[in-house]
């Protein structure tokens, strides 16, 4: 397949130009009633996919004009489906009123802007499933004791089910990346609030993880927390990378 579009380099785009793929990813999706917004629709690989999804709502958001131009020509009658918009920046409230999924093969230099995001509209967005750069697919989905888990892991664990569901080659892409691709799906799960402050339980992870060589006494300076309680004593010594969420929640309860 040749692009129709030239990827622009500066919005990050690499064209996925395997179908096989791309009915993979759109086939990942689990929850077959909700609303589905597809980030980057680029050329339309997963839009074809997804508009032939029976009794679901979809819509398709790209910064983009001359890829939501092509896509008004290439799936024509579906014009009020494509916006077009930055993610980033866009108001999601007037487009959905309840739960609503997403999808996309996001542009990596602004997926984790993207994760970020689906955290702020967390009660709304039950599912993601993205295509990423396959490092950050590993962050993500990895636990505590790793070396790659960090504060987007902690932040994104607390509220969601994280899968590695499976590697992308980057001979599938035009242009081809550099690195390997991955796609991850997040699922919503069952903690509706955090049992602390969660504002500052974010602050909490993003000021440990600043300083991650660090123990938590000395990361977390900026808090008071008294470390001689007996169920506290334990985290003291240890690092960011060594806590799970429930043992961030735990320090956030305490935390001045």
């Amino acid at each position: 397949m040749q692009p129709s579009i030239r990827p622009k380099k500066h919005l990050g785009q690499h064209f996925l130009k395997d179908d096989n793929i791309a009915g993979k990813i759109v086939a990942s999706l689990q929850s077959s009633d909700l609303p589905v917004l597809e980030i980057g629709p680029g050329m339309g690989v997963l839009t074809k996919f997804l508009l032939e999804l029976e009794n679901r709502e979809c819509y398709f958001m790209d910064t983009d004009l001359e890829s939501i131009a092509y896509l008004n020509e290439t799936f024509p009658g579906h014009s009020e489906r494509f916006i077009h918009a930055d993610f980033l920046k866009y108001n999601l409230s007037p487009l959905f009123d309840g739960n609503f999924t997403i999808i996309g093969n996001f542009p990596y230099n602004i997926s984790s802007q993207i994760l970020f995001k689906v955290l702020d509209h967390r009660q709304q967005v039950s599912q993601v499933v993205g295509m990423i750069q396959k490092e950050v697919a590993e962050r993500l989905a990895a636990g505590p004791g790793s070396k790659t888990y960090g504060i987007l892991s902690v932040l994104l664990q607390a509220f969601y089910k994280i899968e590695y569901l499976f590697t992308v080659n980057e001979s599938v892409f035009i242009p081809p990346p550099r690195v390997k691709s991955a796609v991850i799906r997040l699922t919503r799960n069952e903690t509706e609030k955090l049992d602390c402050d969660e504002a500052l339980f974010f602050k909490v992870v993003k000021t440990a993880f600043n300083q991650r060589r660090k123990t938590l006494r000395n990361s977390l300076k900026g808090f008071y927390i008294d470390y001689e309680r007996s169920d506290l004593q334990h985290l003291a010594g240890k690092r960011a990378e060594q806590l799970g969420v429930a043992e961030f929640v735990q320090l956030t309860q305490v935390a001045v």
